[in-house]
């Protein structure tokens, strides 16, 4: 927290809007317009996985309509597809980005259009912050007409050739759990090219309620709005989203400098200087035969010795038992990235003597 959150709580508790509406609801998405640009139009809900349940709803994804996803993500990324008993089709990484590859996206597609139904939209992700491959992506959306869902909930304030993730997809998607770069405990937003769509958003996001003096509803809705209390926490927290997103980067800097002409170790960092991650977390890929035998498992073991917390890789959503039986293409760079990669201690208050004690842990096991 910033400390300047409590202003706007205090605002809502003055003013008795505990409500899922209210002035924060509506400052924190015109503080989020400012902040992307681009003309944006945004919507704020719950959680962002709400956001994207409802990014699908709007693109008329029904039951056993196919959607292509990213296999190297959070589950969250996935689960809103079977919510609405479509098929995702999960896509294998490229090396450069770890997001998807363009190539295996172009086969699911044909693939998809052999069996009688074009996909109804790509689900793109920025993992852990980095952009993904934007034109590629987008000339092959463009080439068979299927619209983006830019998943960039862990990517605010990250940027492709200076705009801003969130911004690239027909609709984007921005999550505020309580470990992204801001926060508002839990919540999400949907950020939408027209205001019509943003009206569509909003309407769907509280409970479809048609225009009418009694209550009348015409189609499916959703109580997915965000609250004003949550909004309030999130306008504190966008007073700080530069210094949050610096910190973070001062952290990769942090970790930069460690491996640095290091055997064996590959720290994960923008592929060019059109990438700009936020590096919501810090990753790297260790390879064994390079560093004695000592592999991700043993690394992950060796700071939990020093009650530090690491984590894998996302493990991908097509060696899930949930979706074992679902269609996926490529090869094996996602599973190869899961088996050997590691989350590094990323958050924005890292302190110093954090530090000094994950570089002794480092440093103790590059020997």
């Amino acid at each position: 927290m910033s400390g300047n959150e409590m202003k706007y709580i205090q605002e809502a508790f003055d003013g008795n809007w505990i409500a899922p509406l209210g002035p924060n609801v509506d400052g924190f998405e015109k503080d989020l317009e400012n902040y992307l640009g681009q003309e944006s139009h945004v919507a704020v809900v719950s959680t962002g996985t709400a956001a994207l349940h409802l990014a699908l709803a709007m693109l008329g994804v029904e039951k056993d309509d196919f959607v292509i996803c990213q296999s190297l993500t959070f589950a969250a990324s996935a689960n809103p597809i079977i919510y609405l008993g479509g098929i995702p089709v999960f896509v294998d990484s490229e090396k450069d980005t770890w997001n998807l590859c363009p190539i295996a996206v172009e086969e699911a597609i044909k693939v998809c259009i052999e069996k009688g139904k074009k996909p109804k939209a790509i689900i793109t992700v920025c993992l852990y912050g980095m952009p993904y491959k934007v034109e590629e992506i987008k000339a092959i959306s463009e080439k068979y007409n299927i619209p983006i869902i830019e998943d960039s909930a862990e990517a605010l304030g990250s940027t492709y050739k200076g705009q801003k993730c969130g911004t690239f997809g027909d609709i984007s998607v921005l999550s505020f759990n309580g470990n992204k770069i801001i926060t508002t405990s839990g919540g999400g937003a949907l950020v939408l090219k027209e205001e019509i769509y943003k009206q569509k958003a909003v309407f769907l996001s509280t409970q479809a309620k048609d225009d009418a003096p009694h209550y009348q509803h015409s189609i499916v809705g959703y109580n997915y709005r965000l609250s004003n209390i949550c909004a309030g926490i999130g306008r504190g927290q966008m007073e700080v989203i530069d210094q949050r997103v610096a910190e973070r980067r001062a952290n990769h800097e942090f970790y930069k400098n460690i491996f640095k002409n290091q055997e064996g170790v590959e720290l994960f960092t923008e592929p060019s200087e059109d990438y700009q991650s936020n590096h919501w977390l810090n990753a790297i890929i260790i390879h064994p035969e390079k560093t004695g035998n000592k592999d991700r498992e043993f690394w992950r073991l060796a700071f939990a010795e020093e009650n530090i917390e690491t984590r894998p890789l996302w493990k991908p959503m097509h060696l899930q038992p949930l979706f074992d039986n679902k269609m996926y293409f490529g090869s094996n760079i996602a599973e190869t990235l899961f088996n050997n990669g590691l989350c590094l201690p990323s958050g924005s208050n890292l302190t110093d003597d954090d530090k000094k004690r994950i570089n002794k842990v480092i440093k103790n096991l590059l020997g």
